[in-house]
This record gives structure tokens, C-alpha cells and sequence, in this order.
């Protein structure tokens, strides 16, 4: 390249590079605005469609900010669409708010909680709320100031855990028309590659017997629990006979009331997962014909109802690279001195042989493809199938933390969880601002998404026709 056509382009780039700085700024100016309503919400955990008072909190954060916010879609109480401008591209941002039962923990690096057996934010929802939203006002802002024509959304995504909201606001028909979605996720560690997860179906099976006296008259009682442990045997002897990746886990959520009264009821709570959907359906129907059987063989009545059902997240390399070029330019999170030593602390309390370092927040990881997911499940998954969509994680938590634990919930509810929670919100923003000038990209996006689904795809929900399970955490 010669001189002179370097300094065309680089003057031609001022103007980008003038107006990214612009809009960095002002989100480090608003770094305690929005740092405020994340801990807000962390103080006050709501579980899954029961999530009021932090719906209710976001709406108002961007109506207040000029966004046209439509609350209670696809009939679900807590699930919104706030919405700027017209026309394409359609650029969609998802917020996350839920909690999770019986992690309550205060902000300490040592286990105290806040209620015992209480609610906590052990996902750190709270920060992916508050960053989404504050990425979506910014972005608002900027599309505001320089006339840039397009649609941002951002969608209030109830229930994630276990719920599925994303699931049934898709079904309803809210993502068609969306060009680009973009999430993010807490985490211990940086990362944005095209990575995958989980599909996974998750059930209740109930079972209906005959109450008699234990010691009395039991041979005139049908044992409803003897049914949830008999299926249950043979769910855990099917493990030797599916897929190394399979992954299957279950509680006990009624198994009677007292042990001189043969149980009437009791139910099984079962989670079957897989990288792939249809290997998940084809052992959940295993799982079926196990429960049919223990029903069988103990003369009770089977029933299940299915809670939730997510696909596999389908990978888009065409904007992870997007966003993995504007996380590295963002950075990672520096810990104070006093965040170290509440790190250094954490980091203490891991189980041994779990090797991290407080240095670790600071790095980005680097690009990766992965097709076939591990670890968790997710119902942006669902989302994935349907229109190009991007994450990354955001280093919310102390290196080596594990999701679902308390020491996220305690690094969520301080300064560290805050600074991660700000490299996701300017991560989200310059990502959603990449395509605005660039709406082309949205193409290749989507002409990936297609490749990678097959051209036969037809997207069919996992959860079936079932309306949103609103009282499954009550």
C-alpha cells in the first residue's frame, strides 16, 4: 500500500475512530448510572417470570431515554421489546434478568447469605440486564446524533433459567424481521469466538397412587414415590447407553409428606441435555417410556409436563469476528488493589486443583470456532436458529469462578462484577454500531445462518405448543 493512499484511509477512519471514543466515553461517564441499576436488581432477586419489579425497572431506564417500550408481549408479563427508529438493518439486543432459587449471598468473599435458602443473582442477570440496556440507549444516542438510519431493539427476556421466555417471544413471532442479534453472557473469563451449547429438554413427571397407613394397611396403598424411584433407577441405568455428550440430572421435588403415609403423590424434576436437538428429543422419549414403566410396575398414574426446551446455540462466525475484534479493543477488566485481595480471597475458597489468577480478568481469549456445545444450556439458542446471532462473555466474576455458585453471586454485587459488566455494554455497543455502517454485513450473516441450519430446516420449538410455564418457580 502506498503512502498516500494510507492517509486517505486514515483520514477517511477519523471519523469512525472519533465517534467510537465519543460513545465509550459517555458510557464510562454513565458506568455508575448503570452500575446502580445493576445492583439494585442484584438487591432484589426475582426468579423467572416473577421478575416485576426488574422488568419494570429496565422498561423504565429506556422509555426514560426515548425508546417506545411494548411491555407484556407474548403474554408473559414480565417480557418486553423496547424500540428506536425505523427501517433496516434491525439490530436486537437481549436483556436478561432472572435469578436463581437458593444462592442468596452478600457481597463478601466468604459464604454469608443475605436470606437463607433466599434467591441470588448466581448468573450474574443482573449485569446482563443493566449492560444490554445501557449498550441500547448508547446506541440510540449515537444513531440520534449522526442520522444513522435503522432499528434498535432491545428485548426484556424473561425467565432464561429453566423458563424459556426467549423461546415463546420468538414463537410469537418478535425476532422475524431481525437482521442481527447480540448478547452477552457474566463470566470468569473474556471471550467472543463462535461457539456452541447445549439443547435441552426439561420435565416434570408426576405420579399419582393410593394413600394408606404404612405400617397398618399398606398393602392397600399405591406408592407414588416408589414410581419417581423406580423411573429414576432406570434413567440413571440409561447412562451407559447414550452418548458420551449426554448429560442427565434430576431432583426429587415431592416425595410425600410423612414415612407412616404410603405417598399419593410425588414428582421428579429431570433435565436431559446433548449438543445436538434431536438426539435430546430421542432420549427424552426414552425417558418417557421409563416413566410409563415405573407407572406400570407400581399400579400408579404417570403424568409429565414439559417446562422447557432450548436448542443448541448455532455458532455465526461472520459477527463473532465482529465482536471478538471489538472486545480486544475494549480490554479486559483491571482489578484495584482492594478487588484484588477480594479476588485473591474467592480464589481460596475453589475447590483444589482449580488453578486461576486475579491477572486472568484482564485477558481476552482468543478467537475460537466450536461447533459442538458443552457445558450449559441456553434459550438464545432458539434465537440462533431463527436470525445471525452473536455473544460474548464478560469477565463479571473472579477467574476460575463457576457459574450457579455463590461466589458469583458475591463478585456480581461489587465493583468487579460492575467493570466486567461496563467491557460488555462497550463491547455490545461499537459491535451493533459495526453494523449500522456496514448493514452488507447482515447478508453474509445470514447466508452463514443458512448454511449451517440446512436448507430443509423448519424451526419447531422443543417445548411444543405449551404456553409459558408462568408458575413453574412458584
Amino acid at each position: 500500500m502506498n503512502k498516500l493512499l494510507l492517509v486517505v484511509l486514515l483520514i477517511l477512519a477519523l471519523p469512525a475512530l472519533g465517534q467510537q471514543n465519543e460513545v465509550l466515553s459517555k458510557l464510562d461517564s454513565k458506568a455508575d448510572f448503570y452500575g446502580d441499576i445493576a445492583r439494585q436488581i442484584w438487591a432484589n432477586p426475582e426468579l423467572g417470570y416473577l421478575e416485576t419489579n426488574s422488568s419494570a425497572l429496565l422498561q423504565k431506564t429506556l422509555r426514560d431515554a426515548g425508546f417506545k417500550v411494548n411491555a407484556g408481549v407474548a403474554d408473559i408479563p414480565t417480557a418486553f421489546v423496547a424500540e428506536y427508529g425505523s427501517g433496516k438493518p434491525v439490530i436486537g439486543i437481549m436483556a436478561e434478568f432472572d435469578a436463581l432459587p437458593g444462592v442468596s449471598q452478600k457481597a463478601v468473599p466468604f459464604r454469608e447469605p443475605v436470606v437463607e435458602g433466599g434467591a441470588g443473582h448466581a448468573c450474574g442477570h443482573h449485569l446482563f440486564g443493566a449492560a444490554s440496556v445501557a449498550a441500547g440507549i448508547t446506541v440510540m444516542e449515537w444513531m440520534k446524533a449522526n442520522q444513522i438510519s435503522g432499528t434498535i431493539r432491545v428485548y426484556g427476556t424473561p425467565a432464561e433459567e429453566g423458563g424459556g421466555g426467549k423461546v415463546y417471544m420468538a414463537r410469537a413471532g418478535l425476532i422475524s424481521d431481525v437482521d442481527a442479534m447480540l448478547h452477552w453472557h457474566p463470566s470468569s473469563q473474556n471471550a467472543a469466538g463462535a461457539t456452541s451449547s447445549l439443547a435441552n429438554i426439561s420435565t416434570k413427571f408426576r405420579f399419582y397412587g393410593e394413600a394408606s397407613h404404612a405400617a397398618a394397611a399398606p398393602e392397600r396403598g399405591k406408592s407414588a414415590l416408589d414410581a419417581v424411584e423406580s423411573m429414576n433407577f432406570m434413567v440413571n441405568l440409561m447412562r451407559e447407553h447414550v452418548p458420551m455428550e449426554t448429560r442427565m440430572h434430576y431432583v426429587i421435588t415431592r416425595g410425600g409428606e410423612a414415612p407412616n403415609v404410603v405417598p399419593a403423590f410425588a414428582e421428579s424434576y429431570h433435565y436431559v441435555r446433548h449438543p445436538d436437538a434431536q438426539v435430546v428429543k430421542e432420549i427424552f422419549d426414552r425417558m418417557v417410556k421409563a416413566a410409563e414403566g415405573a407407572a406400570l410396575g407400581t399400579q400408579t398414574r404417570m403424568e409429565y409436563e414439559i417446562i422447557n426446551g432450548v436448542y443448541n446455540l448455532l455458532p455465526n462466525e461472520t459477527l463473532a469476528r465482529i465482536m471478538h475484534k471489538n472486545l480486544e479493543l475494549i480490554g479486559g477488566v483491571t482489578y484495584t488493589l482492594e478487588e484484588r485481595k477480594f479476588a485473591e480471597d474467592i480464589i481460596k475458597t475453589y475447590p483444589s486443583g482449580v488453578k486461576a489468577s486475579p491477572e486472568d480478568a484482564g485477558k481476552i481469549a482468543p478467537f475460537v470456532v466450536e461447533e459442538t456445545g458443552g457445558g450449559g444450556s441456553t434459550d438464545v439458542g432458539d434465537i440462533s436458529w431463527l436470525v445471525p446471532t452473536v455473544g460474548l462473555g464478560a469477565a463479571t466474576w473472579v477467574p476460575g469462578t463457576s457459574a450457579h455458585t455463590w461466589q458469583a453471586v458475591a463478585a456480581g454485587g461489587m465493583s468487579i462484577g460492575q467493570k466486567g459488566m461496563l467491557v460488555a455494554a462497550k463491547t455490545l455497543t461499537l459491535t451493533a454500531m459495526d453494523i449500522f455502517q456496514n448493514p452488507s454485513v447482515t447478508q453474509t450473516a445470514l447466508e452463514e445462518l443458512n448454511r449451517r441450519r440446512g436448507a430443509d430446516f423448519t424451526y419447531k420449538a422443543l417445548v411444543g405448543d405449551r404456553t409459558a410455564p408462568l408458575d413453574y418457580r412458584k
